[in-house]
Parts: structure tokens; sequence; C-alpha cells
């Protein structure tokens, strides 16, 4: 059994409103007939009627059930014509039981046939019933409060299934992009450890033929570094899932930014590159994230403003490397920033948290888009360092 929202404040003041209007029509006379000479059970009633509609979200087929037979009953014992209240809050009732309920549920099908001999009952039952332009006006409000709420019903349904198809692709685009960055850390680790291995190796054959412990160290040394490697292999195996090349190319970093400034420049945007501060040896894996976060937020600035002019500043200051990627927008004629946030957003922002860092994107207040972007450094590392 699917849980009810307990009341709200909307359903207190319908509940209230609805009241003060069934209290005024008997007080001033009804409606839909002549005054009552059961007023006073009848202003009873129209208070009372503030309880079916408070609960009715709560238990929409009991509330419904309840009201109409109760109803009927008081039709059948006084014989009178019906409020226009006592109608109006039946077709309310029966508006929330088909948002709520399915059509098909046995309870929503007991609550449309109660409401059915309602209207019946309400038209038929006085000693002077209604005609048949009455029975008809009657029966297409309810058919349009009960299609009212089996749309409001199919829309929210819509609406669930939207949100959880949004979340489920937002999960799988978080997993591939943490897949793509994984594959890239592993050809730096993987590069890393044979540069140990060789530079083990090679301290191995330097060393006296007395050196024994020495030596048989930097075997132990050389023998775990080549398993390792082997074993980064394999683990990089399962990570592929395409042509992703032999992991022999040379890996993307910051000092190659030019060329990645002359491609974009070439596919139409007008880029300016700045770089402040003294550049810095950085890890490895950090030095090609940077790198990455460059071209990703270039390409969302091409995909989405399309050739505009984009600053591009990399900043080296004590222990942050900062980036910031700042457009234009779009030139006239074309529309701005759109199409959601997209892969490459979500790509940043794996990688700024893999590294501790900050992201902050977002419009301009002058017009155009910003990326910005701070990377926390660790002690300056040497050439060739690698920092895990």
């Amino acid at each position: 059994m699917s849980h009810r929202p307990p009341p709200n404040a909307t359903d207190v003041l319908l509940a209230v409103v609805m009241a003060l209007f069934a209290v005024a029509e008997e007080a001033g006379g009804r409606t839909l007939g002549p005054d009552s000479p059961h007023t006073g059970w009848w202003m009873v009633a129209a208070i009372a009627t503030a309880v079916p509609v408070l609960l009715r979200r709560r238990a929409p087929a009991t509330v419904t059930c309840l009201y109409s037979l109760a109803t009927i009953a008081a039709f059948v014992h006084f014989d009178e014509i019906a409020s226009a209240w006592q109608f109006y809050i039946q077709l309310l009732l029966l508006f929330t039981l088909l948002s709520e309920l399915s059509p098909r549920d046995p309870r929503a099908v007991a609550g449309v046939a109660v409401t059915a001999a309602f209207v019946g009952t309400m038209v038929l039952a006085p000693a002077e019933p209604s005609g048949a332009g009455d029975l008809a006006v009657a029966v297409v409000m309810t058919s349009i409060a009960g299609g009212a709420g089996v749309a409001v019903r199919r829309y929210r349904q819509l609406a669930v299934h939207a949100q959880e198809r949004a979340e489920l692709l937002a999960r799988e685009a978080v997993s591939e992009e943490r897949t793509r960055i994984a594959r890239e850390l592993h050809d730096v680790v993987a590069h890393s450890v044979s540069v140990m291995v060789m530079q083990a190796g090679a301290a191995r054959l330097m060393l006296r033929p007395d050196q024994v412990t020495e030596r048989e160290s930097l075997n132990v040394v050389e023998e775990t570094g080549r398993e390792v490697v082997e074993e980064l292999r394999r683990m990089l195996g399962l990570l592929r899932t395409g042509p992703e090349g032999d992991g022999l190319a040379p890996q993307p970093c910051l000092a190659r930014l030019d060329d990645l400034v002359e491609q974009m420049r070439a596919a139409g945007l007008d880029v300016t590159l700045n770089v402040e501060g003294e550049p810095v040896p950085l890890p490895a894996g950090l030095d090609l994230s940077a790198y990455r976060i460059v071209q990703e937020a270039l390409t969302n600035t091409l995909r989405h403003a399309g050739p505009t002019g984009v600053g591009v500043t990399i900043a080296y200051r004590p222990r942050v490397l900062s980036l910031e990627i700042l457009d234009q927008g779009p030139r006239p004629g074309r529309t701005g920033h759109g199409g959601g946030p997209g892969h490459g957003l979500i790509g940043m922002r794996e990688r700024v948290t893999l590294f501790q860092g900050r992201l902050s994107t977002g419009p301009l207040p002058g017009g155009g888009y910003g990326v910005r972007v701070t990377l926390p450094l660790a002690a300056r590392v040497r050439p060739g360092e690698v920092v895990a």
C-alpha cells in the first residue's frame, strides 16, 4: 500500500473555505432549491464537511465512499433537493480519488460507483426530480472532475519517470567519466612505475661486486615494479571499452596547451592563452587532469556558444594551480548556452574532486560563461617525480 501524505496547509485552507461556503449557502438560502425546513441539520453537516475535505488525500477511497453514502442517505431521508456545496465536494473527492489511485484499482472503482449513485440520487430522489438537462449537466461536470483526476495522475507518473530517467542518465554519465579518467591515470601510473623500474635497473648495474645487499634490494624493487606494471596493464585492459590507442603516445599536459589552442582556433574559437606566475613541475596525473579540464571547457564553449572569443588563464600560485576559461557568449544570431550540462561539466567535476579542488561554473554578469578551477598543489616536486 502506498503511503498517503498527511494534510498540509493547502488542505487545511481548502477545508476551511469549503466549510465556509457550505455554511454561507445554508444560511443564505440554497442555490439549487428552496429553503430547507431542516436548516439546523444541514448547518451541522456543512461544518462537518471540512473533515472529508481535510482527509481526502489521506484515504481517498474511504472518504469518498463514506461521504457519498452519508449524503445519499440524507437525500432519501429528507427528500430535498441537494445544495451546491454537496455536489462540489463530491466532485472534489472524485478528482482526488482518481488523481491518487489507478482507475483499475478496486477502491477507485468503488468510489466511482458510489459517485454515480450520488449523482443519480441527487437528481432523481427528490419529490420533484430534476429534468434531463440538469442530469446532463451533472454527468458532464462529474466526468470532467474524474477525467481531470486521471490526467493529473498520468502527468504525475510521467514526471516521476522523467526524473528517474534523468537520474539514471546522470549516474551513467558519471560512471563513464570516471572510467575515462581512470584509463588515463592508469596510463600515467604505469609509465611512471616503468621509469622507476628502469632507474632501479640502471642503479643496480652501477653497483660494485661487493655491494650484495644493495644489489638484492634493487632486484626486489625491479621485480616488484615489473609485477605492478603487469597488473596495471591487466586492470587497464578491463577498463578499455573501445580503441583507445596502445598507451605509448605521450599524455597531454599543460606544456602542450599551445597545440590545443591552435586546434580550437582552427575550429572557430578565438582563444587567448595567458600564463601567470612561474610554471612548476606538476604531478603527472594532475597535469593531465588540468589539461583535460581546459580541453573540456573549450569544447563546451564551441558546442554551446559556437565561434566566439575565449580567454584561458593558467595561474601558478603558491601551492595552488588556478584555471580560468571565460567566453564572450554566442555572437549575434546564435542562441546562448543550452542543451544541458552534458558530459563536459561532469568530467570537470570528477577531475576536480579527484584532486580535492574547487570548481565554479556559470553565466558571467556581462554575458558569456565562465569556468574557474583551483587545484591544490603539494610541495614542489622534482622533474620525473610522481606524487600519488
